[in-house]
């Protein structure tokens, strides 16, 4: 699984000109899953995210996280973020989990989220969205559950 994190002063998702998720100070996440995936990398994503240390604290130092600064999260679905460019011109994609079993991982972090207390908002899986968000910092960071990166 990879995620790349933004944090953000304020985030929006709309789809068909409508706005179907919104957050103010949080993270702003782009969620991709990939085959093999499973209970192991979910575990770790939703632990590892709101618990990293990316906010800042009085003496404006990264030290605190999100459950310390008390912000929301935007999590997108994202399947290009299995995409592999090593060839042509032309991304593959055969690297990510099939749409069904991905909606369903990625519906179940949110869940995850939700029930650490986390106010989280999303997109509409397979839809194609309009994102818009204000990066603080900036602050944009990648993470994979495989530790690749």
């Amino acid at each position: 699984m990879r995620i790349v994190i933004q944090r953000v002063k304020r985030g929006k998702v709309s789809v068909g000109g409508e706005t179907v998720g919104e957050i103010g100070v949080g993270l702003l996440l782009y969620i991709g899953i990939g085959k093999g995936d499973g209970e192991r990398d979910l575990r770790y994503m939703a632990e590892k995210v709101p618990g990293l240390r990316i906010f800042p604290d009085e003496n404006d130092k990264m030290n605190l996280s999100l459950l310390d600064f008390g912000g929301e999260i935007l999590a997108i679905s994202q399947f290009t973020l299995y995409g592999d460019c090593r060839k042509g011109r032309r991304p593959g994609f055969s690297d990510s989990l099939e749409p069904v079993a991905a909606e369903a991982m990625y519906l179940d972090l949110v869940e995850r989220w939700r029930a650490m207390g986390i106010a989280t908002k999303t997109g509409v899986f397979q839809e194609d969205m309009l994102v818009e968000s204000v990066n603080w910092g900036p602050a944009t960071f990648l993470l994979d559950s495989e530790k690749n990166f």
